[in-house]
């Protein structure tokens, strides 16, 4: 396939390398908020200009209807998702959704789910036939009954699915980690001896909900993931983490989790983040990446800072 070539608007403070890519700005649309990438375009003031990335929604093999409703909750501070990988299927994604996507906006990043390691492989091989920039390995999906956590949890299946994703294709690969493991860390170093590019740091907290009056789950998966900005604390202190393997490799990471504003997304970069990811907030705020953008360049203009990777991992920890 031909691929359209990249003009994007340029902000030299804001513009980035991500595992190779040119990124126009930091922020990335989350797959799960943005469809396949142009829900959002309906909307009057709202351009994919205006962020470096947009990860479309998480794509199986064959297609899924995804789990049965009620499927999304309101929580205090944020939200539960059980979405459950709906979506139409990878070659569908590929025939029919990309070629409406315009490739000179900005970058598009497939995101790739499975339920075994052959899987995983052959939907890689589907998108590297593609003209997709990059793909997101989701091994960490906490709504869906197989595949998801599965592997995510346990460093060495973590790897096995790299490894197998790698050797279908050439273009960069995200590994999206698990907050829901228990050494995160140990975990992102065995993805990048299996041959990960990047990391995005973290996906949904598995959560619940409960209806009071009738003494059940809220939502029918019974458990959820939940996002939004109740789980920005833990999701930095796991950027910080995987910082600290990943920055001796220069692998680097998308930080996302509940970032609405941007002090927010400062504070991501600082803890390692070369990326921030950007979820939740478009639900309420759909044109929010704008201001961001708006806002994180006076920040930087203010205290003389030529360009945002200057303040990548320079979190000086209280001794």
């Amino acid at each position: 396939m031909v691929k359209k070539s990249v003009k994007m608007k340029t902000n030299e403070k804001l513009n980035i390398d991500f595992c190779g890519l040119q990124f126009n700005s930091p922020l990335v649309l989350l797959s799960g908020c943005v469809g396949f990438g142009e829900e959002y375009t309906r909307i009057s003031g709202f351009s994919n200009r205006d962020v470096g990335a947009i990860c479309l929604k998480g794509t199986t093999l064959e297609p899924r209807l995804g789990n049965s409703p009620h499927r999304i909750s309101e929580t205090y501070l944020g939200m539960l998702n059980a979405i459950g990988l709906q979506n139409p299927g990878s070659q569908v994604v590929v025939d029919e959704y990309l070629p409406n996507l315009d490739f000179s906006e900005t970058r598009f990043i497939a995101n790739l789910s499975g339920t075994s390691i052959e899987e995983y492989e052959k939907i890689t091989r589907i998108f590297d036939d593609s003209p997709i920039d990059a793909m997101e390995i989701n091994i960490s999906c906490p709504n869906v009954k197989k595949g998801g956590l599965e592997f995510g949890n346990d460093p060495i299946m973590s790897a096995k699915v790299v490894e197998a994703c790698r050797k279908a294709t050439k273009k960069p690969l995200i590994t999206k980690l698990s907050p829901n493991q228990t050494d995160i860390a140990e975990n992102a170093r065995c993805c990048i001896e299996a041959g990960t590019d990047g990391f995005a740091v973290i996906n949904t907290i598995t959560g619940m909900a409960i209806d009071i009056e009738k003494r059940k789950p809220v939502i029918a998966n019974n458990q959820g993931g939940l996002s939004g900005p109740a789980i920005k604390p833990i999701a930095l202190l796991k950027v910080h983490q995987v910082y600290q393997v990943a920055k001796h490799h220069k692998i680097p990471i998308i930080g996302q989790g509940g970032i609405t504003k941007f002090q927010d997304v400062i504070e991501f970069i600082i803890a390692g983040s070369t990326a921030v990811g950007i979820g939740t907030a478009l639900f309420y705020q759909p044109l929010v990446c704008s201001k961001l953008n708006h806002e994180l360049t006076e920040y930087l203009e203010k205290n003389n800072i030529s360009n945002v990777l200057d303040l990548v991992g320079t979190l000086e920890l209280n001794i």
